[in-house]
This record gives C-alpha cells, structure tokens and sequence, in this order.
C-alpha cells in the first residue's frame, strides 16, 4: 500500500474544482436576502464549502485549506438549520472568507502554501459567530430526535476512521465509547443509507445499529455552553488523517453525501454507489483495498461514474489548455498546407485532374470545419468575467457611498479563452472608473431628477467576426470643457473644435486625468493608457461616447480569436496584404465624379450620400510602384468603430483563412498591421489592423476629415 496510488496527479484537478465552488459561492452570497435568505442557496454555499473541505481533507497535503473550511462549514451548517441568525456583517466575513480560501488555493497550486497566521484571524471571527448559545431551548432541544449511530466490536483505530467520516456528514452533537463500542448522535441531513454505506469502509454492516433518539441531558447542557469545539474537532480530524490507513483517508471523498451544485465537468462520486460501499478495509482484502482506493480517488478527482455516464448526465471532458493549443497549432500548419495545395493546383488543368481538384475541394472545406471545432472549445462565456463584479461593484459603492445597481446582458456570449483572461484587468479597471468618476452620489442624482440608484451595464455581443464588450452607466457624462481645457494645457489639442469623438479618445492618453484628487479607486492618470494598450496588445480597440446628464459608454472591440481568420487578399505593388473579412463592407473603382479633393491633396470618395475618407495603402506603407492614381485602383469599403473609409489597393486577390502568426513576438511591433500570415507559395504577407490604419491615416492628415470637408468647402 505505500507504493501505491500518487494523489498529486489529482491535486490540479481539485485546484481548479476548488476555484469553480469559491466563484460560485461568492455570487450566491452576494445574492442572498439577509431578511429572508434562499434555503436552497444556503444549501449550495454549505455544500460548496463542504466539498472543499471533503476534497482538501483527502489529500492530507492541505491541511490549513481543509481547517478553515471546516470552521466556515460549521457556521453555515447553523444558520440553514435556524440555529445562528443571518446578519448582513456575516456576508462580508463569508466572502472575506471566500478571498482566504482562494489565496490558500492559488499558494497550494503554486507549491508555495501560506502560512498558518494567513488564516487564523478569519478562522477566530468565524468561530467568534458561534460562541453565543446554539440552541436558545434547552427543553426543545432536549427532546428533539437525532440520528443515533451505535457500532459493536470496534477497534480503537477504526473508531478515530469512524469520527473522521461522522463528521463529514453533519454535525456530532455527542459521543459515547464503552469498551469496544461508540455510538454517535449526528445532526445530518444525509441518508441513513449513505452514512452505513460510508462506514462500510471501515466496519462490516452486521457491526451498525441505526435509531432516531434525543440527545443525554448532559451533552444538552454542553450544547448550550459557548465553546470552540470547532477548533478542536478538526485539529483532532487533521492529526488523525495524517495517521490513518490508506483505505481510511480515501474514504473521506465518499463521505459527501451532498449533491454536488453544476460542475458538469468535476461529477461527484455517489456514497451508496457499489463502489463506495465495498469493505476495502477488510482483512485479507489489500489488493481489493488498493483498487477501491484508486477508483475511489480517481472519483474525487473527477472522473465521472460508470452510472453517471450511462444515464448521460456527464458529457464533459477535463483536457488541459496547452494540448488544445497543440491542436489548434497543427489545424493551423494544416490550413497552411491546404492553401500550398490549392496554389499548386490552379494550374492544372481541370478536365485532366478532375478527382485531385475535387478532393483539394473537400480538404478545404474538411479543414474549415476541422478549424472552426477546435476553435469552438476554446471559447468561453462571458459569464466566467462577468461573475466577478457583482463584489467589486458592491465593494466600491460601499465605500463610496454611493447606490449601484449592476446589470449584465449577453453573458452566454463566447470568447477564445487566452482573450478573457486578458481582459479581465482592462474591464475591472473601466467599472470602477464609472464607479468613482461615472456615477453620482444619490443626493446629486436627485438633484438632477434622477433615480438615487445608478445603473452601471456590462454587455457582450458579437459582431461579425469581433465580441463587442460595452461598459455603460447613466451618470453624469464627460465634461467636455473640463477634458478639453486639460488637454490643451497639456499640448495634447490646439482646436478647440475637436469633435467629441476624438476629444474622447484623449481620456487614454499616457498621464491624462481630469480627477481633482487621488483615490484608491481610480484617477492616478495611469490607468486609461494601460486599458488600451492592453485591448491593442489583444488585436482589439477601445472607444467611448457621453452624453451630458446622461452617461458613458466604454465600447471594446475585440477579434472572436487570434488563431485564425477570414481574410481577403489584395495586392499593392509587388507586396500582398490581408484585409480581415469583418471589416471589409464593399469593393469598388472610383470614378472621376466620385471623388473630391481636400486640402493638402487628400481625397474623398463619395459613396451613396455619404463622404469617405480616402486612404492610400501604398503611401501609407511606402511600398514602392504602387498605383497613384485613384481611378486606376480599387477602392475597397472598410468599417472602422463607428466610421467607414475608402483604402485604395492596386489588385484584389480573394478571399481564404488565414494563419495568424504574432509579428511582434517573431520580429517587431509596426504600426498599422496587426500579424502577418503564410500565404500558399510560402511568402509572407503582413495582416492590416483597419483600426490603426484609419487613425494613423487622420493623424497624419492632421485633425478629422469632416473639419477638412467643411474647410474645402469654404475655399
């Protein structure tokens, strides 16, 4: 038995469990109703904590994990059952608590465990909850019914195993030992089935005699008295799973007997399953022992029940990030390929290699459907960033003084998973910026003929081939005089003219702040230059609209992905860009009428009733023979945020995937192009960011192009 089953192979199984119970029990708590809470949301939280508990307690490696559980368990175990009142300070503790255990977790993880002292002081409030009397009757309590368990010809060893599983399953009132018998009084809401089953581990089901009866008059009275048995049960749990047999400390994962809340990937294993109720510890029975030991791991860890399968409740597969990055790799060497193929074949001809061309044909499509499964399992809901805010909202109101209600919208919206972690710090810092800045104090609200309470809206969509991310409050709006005076002492504009639109965008200059004092939530002048040069790193761009009195919208514009894309290829001279799909609207050939010439030179294409600005890809670049004369190029549409311009190439190619490759990473950052690509005959052509082009192009003009329309005008 000692050179048996290694449990650390599991340990980020249960790290990443462990994550997706706190997530889940932060934002039940944050939802709960102080005056009247949800029994079945009392229910998850104590479920959430006991199955942490349960899983660090297996494992016998995290012991300061599975201790402050425990204590937080106990005082949730009392107030779903009546016994501690729910006050609104409990809920700031519980998720002080929450912050604890995540801190423990990500130290565990890291091989890095924190030191005892990190929880003690939450482990002393928590048990500080329950020092008032429990039970406020004595006389009901004394006549109340518990679960009486007695168990015969019992060694001593087993009887530590047996109060370990006691208490996993609810909550030992009382205890009594006479020779070679115990017998436990247990506050439990678990099945009588479930717990013989789970001391089946230990002792032989002839052993246990089961009963409903109340508890002896002195363990009321020792009930009733404030004490710190909560210390004291789980230091005795912990020294004793540190000295108990294999088959004894497997059987703590069995002994949840709760269902588990949704985490379709992570199904728990059952108590009354045949293989939790197998006697591993039986004499004779090691080799039997250490089957059940590993399966009984394994369904801690996560693996799904063989009758869980059956019925289908589990369809989901645990598989590590880097191994779908892998596939993702090949599908895209693959996509190169195909292409390579298809440009080899554009010659032949097609009577004479009918079949080669066909199943070049179907690779194509093989390779676009292959591409777009692989990318599907990355993505994933906007609820995984969403769900964090509700606490960071509640917090900086709270301290603010200041009523804020949240509202999220598109949460199901899907993005590539190495995108949302990313976007995490850029959207934390855009809401507590309309926390302190956005949304007034109530009274000015009322003032202003306003609700007392702001709304602030996070919302996802998506957009052609981009999600868009919108942060939104009906607060005051930006101070157009105020920005602008600021901007023009810092030389940043010199037209007091600036639309609003560009005025805007000066809020992520490096340094610019309008905020009259410093706060610990925002307004350091930092914060606004490091979103956007984060959302640009992502391949994405940020942009904000106000209106006076009425609001600020914080619009993030981000690819769905940065694997692959849909682009079309034109040609500019000798060199090949890609244009990406999304932005691309229309294609066309200026004619002489259409066309109107600015100051400077510059030109705008007139397009259905409405002035395009006209950029050159070839000036823009410099690429040498380009062709200069807007007649004789083509003029291809391109939507960039809210505006649409005209870029001027000498040739359009087609359209295919293309294979992102990071430019920066294989040789340096250029301004106006996003990635670059492998093209078919093996070249590589440089993918443009529309974004960044339409803007380099304005300021190097100098000013907007409707001030320069205006200004012609007038010459």
């Amino acid at each position: 038995m000692s050179s048996g089953l290694d449990l650390s192979q599991f340990f980020d199984t249960f790290f990443d469990e462990a994550d997706e119970l706190l997530a889940e029990m932060e934002g039940l708590l944050l939802a709960l109703d102080v005056d009247a809470p949800n029994a079945d949301d009392l229910n998850a939280i104590f479920r959430a904590a006991h199955s942490i508990k349960g899983g660090a307690a297996t494992f016998g490696t995290f012991e300061d994990l599975a201790e402050t559980t425990h204590v937080l368990e106990n005082v949730l175990d009392d107030i779903r059952n009546g016994k501690l009142p729910l006050r609104a300070e409990m809920i700031d503790l519980f998720l002080a608590t929450k912050d604890v255990l995540s801190d423990m977790v990500a130290a565990y993880r890291q091989s890095t465990p924190l030191a005892p002292e990190h929880s003690q002081s939450i482990r002393e409030q928590l048990m500080d909850l329950r020092q008032q009397p429990i039970h406020s009757d004595p006389a009901a309590q004394a006549e109340r019914e518990y679960l009486k368990i007695h168990i015969e010809s019992i060694r001593p060893r087993d009887a530590a195993a047996l109060r370990n599983e006691m208490a996993l399953m609810g909550e030992v009132l009382h205890e009594e030992s006479k020779e070679d018998a115990i017998t436990f009084w247990l506050d439990t809401t678990t099945a009588v089935a479930d717990i013989i089953a789970v001391s089946c581990f230990v002792v032989n089901e002839d052993q246990i005699t089961t009963s409903q009866a109340p508890l002896p008059a002195d363990a009321v009275e020792s009930l009733n008295a404030p004490t710190e048995v909560a210390t004291e049960s789980i230091a005795a749990t912990s020294a004793e799973s540190t000295s108990a047999t294999p088959a004894e400390s497997t059987s703590a994962v069995s002994a949840d007997p709760t269902p588990e809340t949704s985490s379709a990937s992570t199904p728990k294993p059952s108590a009354a399953s045949p293989s939790a109720a197998s006697p591993s510890a039986a004499p004779g029975a090691s080799e039997a022992a250490a089957q059940s030991q590993k399966k009984t791991v394994a369904d801690a860890a996560g693996a799904p029940r063989p009758e869980a399968s059956r019925r289908g409740d589990s369809s989901t597969l645990r598989v590590g990030v880097e191994r779908v990055d892998q596939i993702i790799n090949l599908v895209g060497e693959l996509v190169i390929t195909q292409a390579m193929l298809v440009q080899t074949a554009a010659d032949l001809d097609p009577v004479l290699h009918d079949r080669l061309l066909n199943g070049i044909e179907q690779l194509e499509r093989n390779a676009r459907d292959l591409q777009e499964a692989v990318m599907a399992i990355r993505m994933v809901p906007m609820d995984y960033v969403f769900n964090r805010f509700p606490r960071v909202v509640r917090e900086n109101a709270q301290r603010l003084g200041k009523n804020i209600r949240l509202v999220t919208r598109g949460q199901a919206t899907e993005l590539d998973k190495s995108l949302i972690q990313r976007i995490i710090d850029p959207l934390t810092h855009l809401v507590r910026n309309s926390i302190d800045h956005g949304l007034e104090m109530p009274e000015q609200r009322i003032a202003a003929g306003k609700d007392p309470e702001g709304v602030l809206t996070l919302s996802a969509q998506h957009q052609g081939g981009h999600i868009i991310i919108e942060v939104m409050d009906d607060g005051a709006g930006l101070n157009r005089e105020k920005i602008l005076k600021k901007a023009m002492q810092q030389g940043l504009v010199s037209n007091e003219n600036i639309p609003d639109e560009e005025l805007w965008q000066l809020l992520f200059a490096p340094g610019f702040s309008t905020a009259e004092k410093v706060t610990e939530i925002s307004g350091r002048g930092v914060g606004m230059d490091v979103v956007r040069r984060n959302i640009q790193g992502m391949g994405g761009h940020v942009y904000v609209t106000s209106e006076k009195g009425q609001g600020t919208t914080t619009r993030i514009v981000l690819p769905l992905t940065l694997a692959i894309l849909d682009g079309m290829s034109v040609k500019v001279g000798d060199e090949v860009f890609i244009l990406p799909l999304s932005h691309v609207m229309e294609s066309m050939q200026p004619e002489t009428a259409q066309l109107r010439t600015m100051t400077a030179g510059e030109h705008v294409l007139y397009v259905r009733g409405e002035y395009l600005p006209v950029v050159s890809l070839g000036e823009v670049f410099g690429v040498a023979a380009y062709e200069p004369d807007p007649t004789r190029a083509i003029a291809v549409v391109l939507q960039a945020e809210d505006t649409r311009f005209a870029l001027l190439v000498d040739q359009l190619l087609g359209q295919h995937q293309v294979v992102v490759k990071n430019l920066e990473t294989n040789y340096k950052k250029i301004p106006g192009i996003s990635a670059a690509t492998i093209l078919g005959d093996g070249s590589v052509a440089l993918i443009v960011d529309v974004f960044a082009l339409h803007r380099m192009n304005r300021d190097r003009a100098g000013g907007s192009y409707a001030d320069r329309l205006v200004q012609s005008e007038v010459n």
